[in-house]
């Protein structure tokens, strides 16, 4: 089961696309069925995840302006949101679910229909519609997308799993399963290798009895956590326990209070502010400085290191490679009075072309995005080992390139929404093999000083490391891994060379 879940477009086992013509639940060439009234928060809760599934989009970016553009009530959007979120965190029990019931493997099944049959699996077993109505409903939206022969399978799958409770069907599967990992990866709905990895990061902390909790909290939805940028925004109530710029969204729609505040208020995970925080507040700083935000898009860490910047005559600059990120990060910036200058650039020839220029720089680095399950639940779906496999190299490189742009007595801060070991502590391990100029900061000491109440940064484990880990079970917030490392002020000691 270790790849249950993932969206493949891969071929069933006849040869046939699912879908294609002659597959008893496909849509027959030229034939859908009648338009048929559907609930419209189901029918926005359908179309994002036909999103995700046929276009790789991401949820938390399609699922707001869909809500606008349907014009739902606040009740209806409420709705949409769980009915989304929900499937998506699921999706890889659902699936075995909805195999048992069919008595066929998903990826048999047309996608269209598939993902209606996640839908109202949802909605039968772990909500409070009533049974009828997420049959009917479904039934609906299978009959109007994929035709009468598609609706009458989904009718009969659905009917099947209407029959029996959820612990029962999650008994069922579950006794499929191969080993303890498999059936923990159905019953928490994360994949077996993602379990393995988080396992093994909390075991590194002395910490592998909290693997449950934190399965747990990754299928729980978190709250809004807005930031008031620093100098030109004061945060509002309830404040959060940590960042002294966070604060909890204090209900409805939160970009009203974005909206009002012309940006100084943005959306943003605590444990994101954190770590832009603590490489801010990890040495004095002086008049004069230069920063470099590496790898800015979306920008919202950018946005608070320019407010910061802007308190101490620093100037700061950003790169984001791909332009879409790129203007993100400049219309994040919009609400900073001053000039940021945003690069597009490969990070590492950026970062190769301007040595010893900077700092601090913040590499926020491109990674597997392990630390944001809560936010973007389709995320445990898509990736594999082979992401990070793919991604640690090029990890590797970015902080080797941003330490060599480093002044002497420079501070870079590798970050990532990851806890996965080989792109956290792996990767830092890796850069400093060969680095005599460079020192690990502890980082645990550096997130604790600017954070507004003690904060628990298991250092069990870590021997030699000063890294910090946060964790949404313990702290609240995404995932996010820290280091600190600081060049030598010793302007003659070179990269790769003892004194």
């Amino acid at each position: 089961m270790s790849d249950q879940g993932r969206n493949r477009r891969s071929t069933p086992s006849n040869g046939r696309p699912r879908g294609a013509q002659g597959s008893p639940e496909g849509r027959r060439a030229g034939q859908r069925g009648p338009v048929r009234t559907v609930q419209p928060a189901r029918r926005v809760a359908y179309d994002v995840l036909r999103a995700v599934s046929e276009t790789d989009a991401y949820a938390n970016l399609v699922l707001p302006s869909a809500i606008a553009e349907a014009r739902l009530t606040p009740q209806d959007a409420a709705l949409a949101t769980e009915l989304t979120y929900g499937t998506l965190r699921r999706l890889g029990t659902y699936d075995a679910i909805i195999a048992a019931a069919a008595d066929r493997s998903p990826d048999s099944i047309d996608p269209a229909v598939l993902d209606a049959l996640r839908l109202a699996v949802h909605q039968l077993l772990a909500t409070r519609v009533a049974s009828h109505a997420a049959v009917n409903e479904s039934v609906n939206l299978v009959a109007t997308e994929s035709g009468r022969g598609a609706s009458s399978f989904a009718n009969a799958v659905l009917r099947r799993i209407a029959r029996e409770s959820a612990e029962d069907w999650h008994a069922r599967i579950e006794e499929q399963a191969r080993s303890d990992d498999e059936r923990l990866a159905l019953r928490s709905a994360h994949p077996v290798w993602v379990i393995r990895a988080l396992r093994r990061a909390l075991a590194a902390e002395g910490r592998g009895d909290e693997l449950e909790a934190l399965l747990h909290a990754d299928n729980a939805s978190p709250e809004v956590t807005l930031v008031a940028l620093p100098g030109l925004a004061e945060p509002g109530e309830p404040r959060l326990p940590y960042a002294p710029t966070a604060f909890a969204s204090p209900g409805g729609d939160p970009r009203r209070p974005v909206e009002e505040s012309g940006g100084t208020v943005r959306v943003q995970d605590e444990g994101s502010q954190l770590v832009a925080l603590a490489l801010a507040g990890a040495a004095p700083i002086a008049a004069g400085e230069r920063w470099l935000d590496l790898c800015a898009g979306p920008g919202g860490k950018t946005a608070l290191l320019a407010a910061v910047a802007r308190q101490h005559d620093v100037t700061l600059e950003a790169n984001e490679i791909v332009p879409v990120r790129a203007r993100l990060v400049r219309k994040a910036l919009r609400a900073v009075p001053g000039d940021v200058v945003v690069h597009e650039q490969d990070g590492r020839a950026l970062a190769a072309s301007r040595p010893g220029e900077f700092d601090r720089i913040l590499v926020d680095a491109p990674c597997t995005g392990l630390g944001a399950l809560r936010r973007r639940p389709e995320a445990r779906w898509r990736k594999s080992p082979a992401d990070v496999a793919e991604l640690v190299p090029l990890q590797v490189e970015l902080l080797s390139a941003a330490l060599d742009a480093l002044a002497p007595g420079g501070i870079v801060a590798y970050v990532t929404c990851s806890p996965h070991l080989a792109e956290t502590t792996g990767v830092v391990k890796e850069v400093l093999r060969d680095r005599a100029d460079i020192v690990e900061l502890d980082a645990r000491a550096a997130v604790a000083e600017v954070a507004l109440s003690p904060i628990d940064l298991a250092d069990e484990g870590r021997v030699g490391s000063g890294s910090a880990q946060l964790w949404p079970h313990r702290h609240g917030t995404d995932a996010m891994f820290l280091a600190l490392l600081q060049r030598s002020s010793d302007e003659h000691t070179s990269p790769g060379k003892e004194d």
